[in-house]
Order: structure tokens, then C-alpha cells, then sequence
């Protein structure tokens, strides 16, 4: 699991963790806690370590001698073990050559101990509290019971126990080890420490890098005297209070225009320099060394249509399936889902993570709570729809490879499978693919902070889990996290690795989404400008820019659109109140920014629709004008929503238009 888990504010001993465990209403103390009930069946002596009494049989042994294996498997098992050096009990139970009781049986014979029947005894929480539950997750160990000064400790992972011997002594003393599947273990754990888990998932970010604490009732009032200033100023002197707000939209649209030339430039210059993507050295992972365990985590909610159709997408993947968790996270009571994924007849690789119901009901809240139950170091996030490419977790991996430390995020290209569903479906394609392709990969070039999307991302588990995962609160939880990775002196990368989605190709819904996005994009900014000077001296200069113009110049843009739309007038021939205030010399350059504004974004879309599965949409490129006045009617729904529902989770609904039939039409 790696030790870096261990580090985690809410994993400790210490002060922070006591502390909330106290305003939960769950008394710290260190104490021996003494027996409840005898422990079931027979205990090695304390501190036994059968390792270092007697050599180990080979498992694969003992699984032959047992009848729970057969010897071509046994082979094969260890054809790939010697491949991909990882665990033969993990390999035998990825690909179904042994089912995991007889693993765990067999696992605790060589160990020389005995299997925990969970069903006999529940363990008792308090043993629990002195690790606490997030430790307990990382070190694969479960103290249950004490019998007398020994503590009896169920482990899924009996090969790793001896490095955490020392560790669990410190804290429980006298120890004795038996061995439990884990699926038993998380049970046993959810059972005990349920709530506390689901507080922790909640509440994970710091306070001052979390919108958890966003005061409503003032935001309502600061725009109140906002709006009843400039209302005011209006009645007081309307031409120059226009002129100002005029000014402001203007400011924002030109540098927004401006750092998307420098983004697009940037990275239209990489590609096609001696630099670009296909001529950059890449750091492949040898077949001696050892791939790491790659976790990917899919949130679903009331998505039963979608469950098979994910299923075998996410089947198309050609990471070794004994180095791949995929964990299907949903919502403890959404029965159809949970029912749909049952009867999919999920592989061993795959497993469902139920999460444990709450007033808050959010994406992030949920990814945070399954961070705690997955295997690998490197953590991946996909949505329910996504259609990744096959070799996608290879390069990222091989990403990770070659980038340094401070590499904590590794980001792929979004596209969709239904570009021709309709208008809508269309602009949506190609406002992803001058974003995903040309603007974020710039901006990366370019040093700035990257915003993430919500899908296809790669973190380092250790880093991911520094930063206290996502924040569980904000609907925007990757854009977020983009900027607490930077803020934090972490670097993202964007990779050239396609997953593909399904377009939100209806009005309603495509409105109802935007406004969740600039609803976090506008408590994203409140929660990181805080500060400003600290954001500033965590940023820099020239990222500090960027992130204004970013989050800032975007919902001005929005906001204040109706202002630039007013100069339509002029050209129905309506007239303008600017036009008796400003000589013609200002009316002709202002017309002539807009101008350049429009040409530049046209330029950027129609570069960005170079590949043969775009280019049919170039000539929709002009209808943009038409598509992008939709995001202000949805800046002001999340405006209002800011006041009256925060954390409301407007939830996208998949699987209306999925024309893709097969994951092997993944574009490149």
C-alpha cells in the first residue's frame, strides 16, 4: 500500500485525528481494552513470526496438494508471475484459476496461523481507534480482539505483516497474527467505524482549502449590496456606469483571447517541432520491472442502463488484470445500479464499493471514501460512460516513468463517441477538442496551473493522498484539485491518450451541467482567493495570472455577456447608447477587437479539428456564436444556486445517446 499513506492527517495518532474523534463523539484513550468475548480459534503465541522459524512452502504447493488449483494453471500463473512480478495469490484470483477462500486458507497454512471466521466475533472498535480506521485500510490489518495482554490482529496481507510488525506493537502490544480475505476485512471495518469513515470522506481537505465552510447567507448578502450598488450607479449615471461594466467584459475577454492564442501557439508548436509528441524519448517500463498496482475508481448513480455497456469497455483495457483494481463506486441505496452490476457478472479484477448514504451526495464525497479501500499507488478516475483506450494505463504509467517526483497527475484527452447525434453534440465536440487538445496541453507548456477534468486522471496515490484527496463539498472537485496540485508545487501533465464519453447533446440537461461546472468554478476561486497573498506567493507571478484570467475571466464573460451582446444592434442597425458617446475611432476599434476575438477562436477550433474523425464538423465551427450564449443562462442558474443549494450535485444522466457500439472504435 506504501508507507506514504500512513502520513495522511486523518490516518495518525496524533492530535488532529484525536481531536475528531472527539467531536464525534468517540472517547480517545490508550488504554488496554480488555476482552469481551474469547477469540475464535487457536492463537499463535505473541509475537510468533512463522517466516522466521521455518522456510515457507511455496503457495502454489499447497493450493495443488489442496485440490483448489490445478497444474497448468499453476504454470501459467507463474509464467506471469516471473512477467510482471507480482503476487501469485493476486494472479490466481485475477484471472480465476483459484477462488479466494482456498487462497486465503492456503495463505494462512504457510503462514503457520489459522483463517478469522469473521461470523464468529466482531472486532472491537475501540482496538480499531487506536490505529484508526484509514490505518487500519493501509497496513491490510484489523486488531480484533485482545485475549488477555495479546491482541489479535486479522491481516488480508500475512507476506507484508512482518514489515508491520514493529508498527503495530508500538500501538497495540503483544500481537498475534491470523489471516482474513479482504473483502471479509472491509466488512468488518465498515461495520464498526462506518460513520467515522464517511466523516472522514467529508471532511478530509483542510478547512482553508475547502468550500465545506461556505457561508451562504453572506454570499447572498454581498450580492445583494453588489446588485443594489450598481443599480444605483445606474440610475445615478448610466452611460459611464455602462462603460465601466463595458470595460470589465472587455478586459476579461481580451486576455482570456489572448492566453488561448499563446496556449493553442504553444502547443501547436510542440506538436509540430522537433520536440512534438512523436519524437519524444518515452521511458518504457522493462519487462523485468515491476508494474505498479493501478486502481481505477468509476462513480455511478442510478445509471443501471449503462452498468454492462461499462463493463465491457472498461474489459478492453490491456493492463495485466492482476496489477488492476477496478472499483464501481455506488451509492449504498441506489438499488438499480447495484442490481444492474450484479447481474453483469463482474470479473475478479472488478468489485463494487457501496457508499454509505449521506445528506451530502457528491462525486468527490464519494471517490474520497473508496480512496480508503483501493490497492494501487497509482489512483484513476473514469465516468460511467468513458471508453478509454486499450493502452491507456501502459502510457500513462510509462508517463509516471519519466517524469519526476513532483509529477503527481497525469491527464488524458476527452472526446465523445456521438458527435453527430445532433447540433448540440457537435459544439460540445468541438469545444472539447480545442480545450483537451490545444488549450490545456498549452497551458501545461505554458507553466500554468492546469485545471483537470473530471475523467481520465492519474494521480500518484501518495501525493493524492498529502493533499487529503478531493474536496468532497465543491461540484467542480477537478478543477479544484488542478489547483491545489499547483499551489502545492506539484506539476500536471497532459497525455495524448484518448478517452472517449458520451456528448450531452439536450438543452435542459446541457445547461443544468454547465451550471454545476461555473458554480465551481465561482466557489473555486472564492475558496483559493481567500488569501490572495498566499495564493500569490504559492502560484508565482505569471501562474497567479492565469489563474485569474482562468477562473475570474470566465464567469465576467458569462456574467456580463448580455453587455456584449448588445452591440448586435449596431449591426441590425438598431443603434447603440455607446454609439452617440464614443467617436467613431473607438466605435471602429472595438469592432475591430471583436473581430479579431471571433477570428482567433475560429482559428483555434479549426486547428484543433485536425484528425480524420473531426474534420466533418469544421464547418460547425461558426455556429459557436450560437452555442456559447447558452453558458450565461447557466452562470446565473449557478449563481442563484450558490445561494440557495451549494452543494446540490446537478447529476448528468449517461447512456440517452450511446451510439458507440464496440470499445475498439477509440480514436487515437
Amino acid at each position: 500500500m506504501g508507507s506514504a499513506r500512513l502520513n495522511h492527517e486523518a490516518c495518525t495518532m496524533g492530535t488532529p485525528y484525536l481531536a475528531m474523534r472527539r467531536r464525534n463523539g468517540v472517547a480517545a484513550s490508550c488504554r488496554p481494552v480488555p476482552l469481551a468475548s474469547p477469540c475464535p480459534g487457536p492463537l499463535p503465541p505473541p509475537d510468533h513470526d512463522p517466516d522466521a522459524a521455518r522456510p515457507k512452502r511455496p503457495l502454489g504447493m499447497i493450493l495443488l496438494e489442496s485440490g483448489g488449483l490445478t497444474s497448468p494453471d499453476l504454470m501459467r500463473a507463474l509464467t506471469i508471475q516471473r512477467r510482471e512480478n507480482a503476487r501469485l495469490g493476486d494472479i490466481l484470483r485475477a484471472h480465476g484459476m483459484a477462488k479466494d477462500g482456498d487462497v486465503v486458507r492456503a495463505l494462512a497454512q504457510q503462514h503457520g496461523t489459522s483463517v478469522l471466521d469473521p461470523g464468529h466475533d466482531r472486532p472491537d472498535p475501540r482496538l480499531i481507534d487506536l490505529l484508526g480506521p484509514a490505518r487500519c485500510l493501509a497496513l491490510d490489518c484489523l486488531p480484533w480482539r485482545r485475549a488477555g495482554s495479546i491482541t489479535l490482529v486479522a491481516t488480508s496481507a500475512p507476506d507484508r505483516f512482518a514489515e508491520r510488525r514493529n508498527l503495530l506493537k508500538a500501538v497495540l502490544g503483544p500481537i498475534a497474527m491470523v489471516v482474513i480475505s479482504e473483502s471479509a476485512l472491509h466488512d468488518a471495518l465498515i461495520g464498526s467505524r462506518r460513520n467515522l469513515l464517511t466523516l472522514l470522506a467529508e471532511t478530509c481537505v483542510k478547512d482553508r482549502e475547502s468550500c465545506r465552510t461556505w457561508n451562504a447567507r453572506r454570499f447572498s448578502l454581498l450580492l445583494a449590496l453588489a446588485m443594489a450598488a450598481l443599480f444605483a450607479a445606474t440610475l445615478a449615471a448610466p452611460m459611464l456606469s455602462f462603460l465601466l461594466l463595458f470595460g470589465i467584459v472587455t478586459l476579461a475577454l481580451v486576455s482570456g483571447t489572448l492566453l488561448r492564442i499563446a496556449a493553442a501557439i504553444t502547443q501547436l508548436r510542440a506538436i509540430r517541432g522537433p520536440t512534438g509528441p512523436a519524437n519524444l524519448p518515452v521511458c518504457r517500463a522493462r519487462d523485468t520491472d515491476r508494474k505498479p498496482v493501478v486502481t481505477m475508481m468509476v462513480p455511478l448513480f442510478n445509471e443501471p442502463g449503462i452498468a454492462p455497456r461499462l463493463v465491457a469497455r472498461l474489459g478492453a483495457l490491456s493492463y495485466p488484470r492482476e496489477l488492476l483494481d477496478v472499483m464501481l463506486v455506488v451509492e449504498e441505496d441506489d438499488h438499480l445500479t447495484r442490481a444492474a452490476l450484479a447481474r453483469s457478472d463482474l470479473p475478479r479484477w472488478m468489485r463494487v464499493v457501496p457508499v454509505p448514504d449521506s445528506a451530502l451526495r457528491t462525486k468527490p464525497r464519494a471517490l474520497n471514501y473508496a480512496l480508503n479501500f483501493a490497492r494501487g499507488s497509482i489512483i484513476g478516475v473514469y465516468d460511467a460512460e468513458d471508453a478509454p483506450a486499450p493502452d491507456q494505463i501502459h502510457r500513462v504509467i510509462e508517463r509516471f516513468a519519466a517524469g519526476g517526483p513532483d509529477l503527481a497527475c497525469v491527464q488524458g484527452v476527452l472526446d465523445y463517441y456521438n458527435p453527430a447525434t445532433n447540433w448540440l453534440s457537435r459544439c460540445f465536440t468541438i469545444e472539447y477538442a480545442a480545450w483537451f487538445r490545444l488549450i490545456l496541453p498549452g497551458f501545461e507548456k505554458l507553466g500554468l496551473a492546469v485545471p483537470l477534468g473530471g475523467t481520465t486522471l492519474f494521480f500518484r496515490r501518495d501525493i493524492l493522498e498529502s493533499l487529503g484527496g478531493w474536496d468532497a463539498h465543491n461540484v467542480t472537485e477537478d478543477a479544484d484539485l488542478g489547483i491545489r496540485l499547483a499551489r502545492h508545487g506539484y506539476r500536471t501533465e497532459l497525455l495524448d491518450t484518448v478517452t472517449l464519453e458520451e456528448a450531452n447533446c439536450r438543452i435542459l440537461p446541457w445547461i443544468r451541467q454547465r451550471s454545476r461546472w461555473l458554480k465551481g468554478y465561482a466557489m473555486t476561486y472564492a475558496v483559493h482567493m481567500r488569501d490572495p497573498l498566499l495564493l500569490y506567493r504559492q502560484l508565482g507571478v505569471w501562474r497567479f495570472f492565469g489563474f485569474q484570467v482562468l477562473f475570474l475571466g470566465t464567469l465576467i464573460q458569462f456574467l456580463l455577456a448580455p453587455i456584449l451582446w448588445s452591440f448586435w444592434l449596431m449591426l441590425l442597425g438598431l443603434g447603440h447608447p455607446l454609439a452617440d458617446a464614443l467617436p467613431t475611432a473607438a466605435l471602429l476599434a472595438i469592432a475591430t477587437l471583436f473581430l479579431l476575438s471571433e477570428v482567433a477562436n475560429l482559428a483555434i477550433n479549426l486547428s484543433a479539428l485536425r484528425s480524420r474523425d473531426h474534420r466533418f464538423l469544421r464547418p460547425w465551427t461558426i455556429s459557436l456564436h450560437l452555442y456559447f450564449p447558452l453558458a450565461a443562462f447557466a452562470a446565473y442558474k449557478g449563481f442563484w444556486e450558490m445561494i440557495i443549494s451549494p452543494y446540490y450535485w446537478d447529476k448528468t444522466h449517461h447512456g440517452m445517446h450511446d451510439s458507440m457500439g464496440q470499445p475498439a472504435l477509440v480514436r487515437a
